[in-house]
């Protein structure tokens, strides 16, 4: 049985290897283990270990804390208002992230302003 912790920390891994646009196999190679264990990891299969997680951390950019933010919300049931239970698993919201990231930082300042209007607005 998958450990509701588990499950949340390769969501997490997920997402960042999605963003930053690594693919399994290379976060794999980098870290020194096979892509299917990768998959494992990220659908809450089989548990990272601390030193695992420390590598995948280093490979990703991200402090290890990145892979359990959240989990407070999760385990209290947390409200997420109008967003989808799990963001991190939608894949129409990632896709507007990657875009969102991809937008010269001016730019994008100008769009998340823009955002944040149109939903007070809401």
């Amino acid at each position: 049985m998958k450990h509701p912790v588990d499950v949340h920390v390769g969501k997490r891994i997920r997402h960042r290897r999605w963003v930053s646009g690594t693919t399994q196999q290379q976060l794999a190679d980098q870290v020194g283990i096979k892509f299917q264990q990768i998959q494992k990891y990220e659908t809450g299969m089989n548990r990272v270990s601390a030193s695992r997680l420390w590598d995948i951390a280093h490979v990703l950019g991200v402090e290890v804390s990145f892979f359990f933010d959240g989990l407070d919300a999760l385990a209290l049931g947390g409200d997420t208002g109008n967003m989808p239970r799990d963001v991190l698993t939608d894949k129409e919201a990632l896709d507007l992230l990657r875009s969102y990231y991809a937008i010269p930082e001016n730019q994008r300042r100008r769009l998340f302003d823009l955002a944040r209007v149109l939903s007070e607005a809401a």
